[in-house]
Parts: structure tokens; sequence; C-alpha cells
């Protein structure tokens, strides 16, 4: 997967984003079939909503993948994007469902400490609020993906964040399927 994989999604993050670089440095599988997530040891979808860094553990994570290029690279704007799909069958239970950012006001962003046996980062755990817009891709394929900014080094950008959350479908079918779905973050660098 990495060898082949891993190209192609620099390949669309730069297409979509314009940067000049990109690097893939983590992918996660995730399924609602509790059987299929015992059995392989996938990860389940998330039932809260988040977005996965935050001003402190953006930066971290250039430092953590790139600590050799790490100065020059935060010397200039950088972004984490991530690209979000289904795999094996369209989404029936669980899709993934984004919040405009411009919905999203500062006071919603509850900074999330996740510790680690070697490591600790954080993340923004997002607070309701009735003014939140949110959206979601009904039954999306897995020739299709979404991409979206986890992470906005420019302090004055439109959208720094992007919560984000699986969510129980109410007009799913008795007969859907587990969504099955790979998340790749990449850091890309402008």
């Amino acid at each position: 997967m990495r060898r082949v994989y891993y190209p192609e999604m620099e390949a669309l993050v730069k297409a979509v984003s314009g940067a000049a670089r990109v690097e893939v440095f983590d992918h996660t599988l995730r399924t609602a079939d509790d059987a299929l997530r015992e059995t392989r040891k996938i990860r389940d979808v998330v039932r809260r909503v988040h977005n996965d860094y935050t001003e402190w553990s953006g930066p971290q994570r250039v430092r953590t993948f790139l600590r050799n290029e790490a100065d020059e690279l935060l010397g200039r704007r950088f972004a984490i994007l991530q690209v979000w799909r289904p795999i094996r069958h369209p989404v029936e239970t669980w899709p993934l469902a984004i919040a405009d950012a411009q919905s999203i006001s500062p006071e919603s962003l509850v900074v999330t400490e996740r510790r680690y046996p070697d490591r600790v980062g954080q993340t923004y755990a997002i607070t309701y609020d009735p003014a939140h817009r949110w959206y979601w891709f009904p039954r999306m394929r897995p020739d299709e993906a979404l991409v979206f900014k986890t992470y906005e080094s420019l302090k004055q950008a439109s959208a720094r964040w992007t919560a984000h959350t699986a969510f129980d479908d109410p007009t799913k079918t008795p007969d859907a399927r587990p969504r099955e779905s790979i998340e790749i973050r990449t850091l890309a660098f402008f």
C-alpha cells in the first residue's frame, strides 16, 4: 500500500491544494463492523465531533516525522490535509460529516490530550453550538474521496480546522453494510 497508494494520495493532495511538497505520514483503517474490527485489529469509527490537530500538535507532527528538516519547514506555510474514502463498498452506515469551518467559533475548540506509550498528542474536541453548519456526502463510493484540512499554519486563513465526526444516519436501511474506510494524513508545504 505504501508504495502505490501513498504516492497516489500525495499527488491528489498536491493537485487539490496547490502544495509544492506533500508527505504522507500516517493512515488508518476504520470499520463499524465489530467482528471485522476484532479479527483484523481495525479501528472503530469516531463518533465524537473533533479535529485531529491543535495549534501545538500540528507543528509537532512536522517535528516528529521530518525532524531533520523541521526548523526550515516550520518557517513557511504548511497544512495537514486528510484524504478520507470508503473501501470495498459505498458507505451505508456511520458516514463522515464535516462542519463548515466558518460556523465554528474558537470558543468551540477544547484541547484534549491523547496519551500514547511513546508520546503525548492533542486534538480538539468541539462543543455543541446550534450555529454549526454540517455537511455530509451520502453513500460515498470507493472511487470518491473527501480531502479536508485539519491544520493550517496561516493564522489569518479562513479555515484552519475541520470539525468532523461519524454519525448514525437515520435513513440507513435495516440491511445496511457496516462502513469500512481509510484515511490518509499528509503534511503539505507551500
